[in-house]
């Protein structure tokens, strides 16, 4: 009768756990249907140059601009003999 007694409080506990569980995962997606979405942000895009001395990818804005095309750095724009 011992053992009956303590499965049925088992199977209660499991039970009232697991219920209230499912209440939070309810509850929470409510919440995050009507919830308004912030508005996106508009993200521009940057172009990506390569050296032409060593192929190292940098954005546009940080290239050195020579006669003869963009490079990572002064030194390389000097090596090319720009």
């Amino acid at each position: 009768m011992k053992y009956l007694l303590v499965t049925a409080l088992a199977v209660l506990v499991f039970w009232l756990w697991r219920h209230n569980r499912q209440a939070e995962k309810d509850a929470a997606q409510r919440e995050k249907t009507t919830r308004p979405r912030p508005a996106a942000k508009s993200v521009q895009a940057t172009e990506v140059v390569a050296c032409d001395v060593c192929q190292v990818h940098l954005p546009r804005s940080e290239a050195v601009t020579g006669s003869k095309g963009l490079y990572c750095s002064e030194a390389h724009r000097r090596q090319a003999g720009d």
